[in-house]
């Protein structure tokens, strides 16, 4: 018995080791050898993944891309992007254009179960919403029925349109456009009473529009839209990578580490937690792959959620949207990352 046992804690103790050491699948392998992150992303949504007027890119999808290059290389700017529409995106990621897929994406159980992919987290938690003309005097979705909703094809938001005008016993006419800049502009010409798409969308197409305050998004909320990164399957090496460098930045929130503080952090800290985040202790980088820095450079180069949410989206963006659902689990939201350890 006593041999037997020692056997099985052998075995288990080998086993421990082995899983505790990543072993690099195709799509990680290929990211190492070619020295960068190709990250598709959108033909440009402010806040989310569009161009400054130097031709950077700049976004939350931005920064989860710029988070994944900092982890693996550490260095952020190692990332080229693709701008893909909502009908190119999966075909995309799908045949290999991409490594990553990081475009304001709804992750639902058909694409998650029917197309060959995985999402590697929720970066963002939104909802359908409407926004319409204050000149049309409509305050209410449901004052809406025989409205001309413009609204962008291949997404779901068609089907979540369809779905609540027909449970609210409304009519509708759609009219449908490939991207979203060809939807807004078609709003703000006139061609339709109202543009629908994730609130957060409306909030960012707003801006663009030739006199903003002339339209405002409607109160209700029609359906759950948790955005967020995915990647092909089949490589769960890179998967996790993805899933982590995600990962980090809210739990670099939760621990109160910043871009701006993390090098005293480093230096002072005695806290075992932010010690294993900055890689002082614990040897976590190897699991996955990477240096032990890799938490430290993602933070330090791209910052943490809240830093990442508040420059790009919150209220001290041009879109001033409010934390809300995406705040930390401990401050009213249902952001939540599992722990690094």
């Amino acid at each position: 018995m006593h041999k037997l046992r020692w056997m099985a804690v052998g075995t288990a103790f080998s086993f421990a080791m082995v899983a505790g050491t990543a072993h690099a699948g195709a799509t990680f392998d290929a990211v190492k050898n070619k020295g960068y992150v190709q990250c598709g992303v959108s033909t440009g949504l402010p806040g989310f993944s569009n161009t400054d007027d130097k031709g950077h890119w700049k976004g939350m999808d931005v920064d989860v891309c710029r988070a994944v290059a900092a982890a693996m290389f550490g260095d952020a700017n190692k990332v080229r992007y693709t701008p893909l529409t909502a009908k190119e995106r999966f075909t995309a990621l799908q045949s290999g254009e991409v490594d990553v897929l990081s475009r304001n994406t709804t992750w639902t159980l058909t694409r998650d179960a029917s197309l060959g992919i995985n999402f590697a987290g929720v970066n963002y938690y939104d909802g359908q919403g409407f926004m319409v003309k204050k000149a049309l005097g409509v305050k209410s979705a449901k004052d809406l029925s025989g409205a001309t909703v413009c609204v962008q094809s291949g997404t779901t938001t068609e089907l979540n349109l369809a779905d609540y005008f027909r449970s609210q016993h409304m009519q509708f006419k759609p009219v449908t456009f490939d991207t979203s800049d060809a939807t807004v502009k078609a709003f703000d010409a006139g061609r339709c009473d109202v543009l629908t798409s994730d609130q957060s969308q409306l909030y960012a197409l707003r801006i663009l529009l030739a006199n903003p305050d002339s339209a405002e998004v409607l109160p209700e909320i029609i359906s759950k839209e948790p955005l967020g990164p995915s990647v092909r399957q089949g490589d769960d090496e890179w998967f996790n990578l993805v899933k982590w460098s995600l990962f980090a930045m809210l739990d670099a929130e939760n621990l109160g580490i910043t871009s701006k503080n993390i090098d005293s952090l480093k230096a002072d800290s005695n806290n075992p937690a932010i010690q294993r985040f900055i890689g002082v202790k614990g040897g976590l980088g190897k699991m996955l792959g990477v240096s032990d820095g890799w938490a430290y450079d993602i933070v330090k180069q791209v910052g943490n959620y809240s830093e990442s949410f508040e420059r790009n989206v919150g209220m001290s963006s041009p879109l001033k949207i409010r934390r809300g659902l995406n705040a930390l689990w401990n401050q009213g939201g249902i952001q939540y990352a599992p722990p690094i350890r």
